[in-house]
């Protein structure tokens, strides 16, 4: 029991900004239990953004509500995501060969294709979360959980399943030797968040006609994720030789982003 609270407090501490009040420390071998969390971090953070965006939405015209929403969004990971994101744009954009681009990834200062990346993944975020807010009704917003939730799935999948570029050194050396069953039982919880998540609507209020429309996203939401994911990271494994952590990063940062897309894509379809 205190081995797996210690290992929920790590993901929580790891991943966000909550505030966990524990000291479980970060081992490697702390480190490699704690990714069974990453799909309840996601949840967490995704139901905050839901609520931020009921509350605003309710408030405010979609577009501001929609960046207040972002702004509590990147607050509660603390850029974490996006500064992989910004490193690996800088990298592999600027299409020198694997050494050079593993040490401007490296290079904490950010570079131009860093800031066009961040600012385009942003203004993209924006206006998909200012199209829900605008076409969704309240009681759905807790859809808004199934990006948070799987782009964090597919990291644990992407340590497990590909091999670290740096050999020994970074962060993602930390989670070397993750075994399949580690990705295997995150997907379990995603799946038991998802359904909730795509149940609360019904608890809500929303009648039996909005019901197609929640099992799509149960179902489409994690296919995508699995899709792009493994688009993303073979195409960057093969030019860099493996992953790093910023490229984790960045993977959560594009899945969030394509899965908000298909949930936008569902809401013109089912609604």
């Amino acid at each position: 029991m205190r081995e797996r609270r210690d290992a929920a407090a790590a993901a929580f501490q790891f991943l966000s900004r909550f505030p966990v009040k524990s000291d479980p420390g970060f081992s490697p071998e702390l480190l490699r239990r704690s990714v069974l969390f990453y799909p309840v971090v996601g949840a967490a953070i995704g139901l905050c953004v839901a609520a931020g965006a009921a509350l605003t939405g309710w408030i405010l015209p979609a577009w501001p509500a929609a960046v207040i929403t972002l702004i509590l969004w990147v607050g509660l990971t603390g850029g974490m995501h996006l500064d992989g994101w910004m490193d690996s744009a800088d990298g592999l954009l600027s299409y020198r060969p694997r050494e050079r681009i593993l040490e401007i990834m490296k290079d904490s200062r950010v570079g131009a294709m860093g800031v066009l990346a961040c600012v385009l993944l942003l203004l993209l975020k924006a206006s998909l979360v200012a199209a829900l807010i605008e076409g969704y009704a309240y009681y759905e917003l807790p859809l808004l959980l199934l990006p948070a939730i799987w782009s964090r799935w597919y990291m644990v999948r992407a340590m497990v399943r590909y091999p670290i570029a740096r050999g020994n050194e970074g962060l993602a050396a930390s989670f070397a030797g993750l075994a399949p069953s580690h990705e295997r039982r995150a997907l379990a919880i995603a799946a038991l968040l998802s359904l909730a998540a795509a149940g609360a609507p019904l608890a809500l209020g929303a009648g039996l006609a909005a019901w197609p429309l929640h099992l799509a996203a149960a179902l489409l939401l994690p296919a995508a994720a699995l899709a792009s994911g493994t688009v993303a990271a073979r195409r960057i494994s093969s030019r860099l030789g493996g992953l790093t952590g910023d490229v984790y990063g960045a993977l959560n940062e594009l899945l969030e982003a394509m899965l908000l897309l298909v949930l936008v894509l569902l809401q013109h379809n089912f609604m």
